[in-house]
């Protein structure tokens, strides 16, 4: 499963704390931002995961999230 998502980060220290959680999160995962695209993607890819959990996570930094291709 790989879901990509449109999000608000834009600072690597953010994406760093939130690639750390997300992995406690989903362990098994292969996560990365491109900050350098427009539309700041998160790309996850593992087995399973919840997506609803992703964006609370997300929330939680203050940031906010779109999937864009599931």
């Amino acid at each position: 499963m790989i879901e990509i998502f449109k999000t608000s980060v834009k600072r690597k220290s953010d994406s760093h704390k939130i690639v750390q959680d997300l992995k406690n999160i989903i362990p098994e995962a292969r996560i990365n931002f491109d900050l350098e695209d427009c539309d700041n993607i998160l790309r996850i890819e593992a087995n399973h995961f919840d997506i609803k959990s992703v964006q609370s996570l997300l929330q939680k930094y203050g940031h906010e999230s779109e999937v864009l291709i599931g």
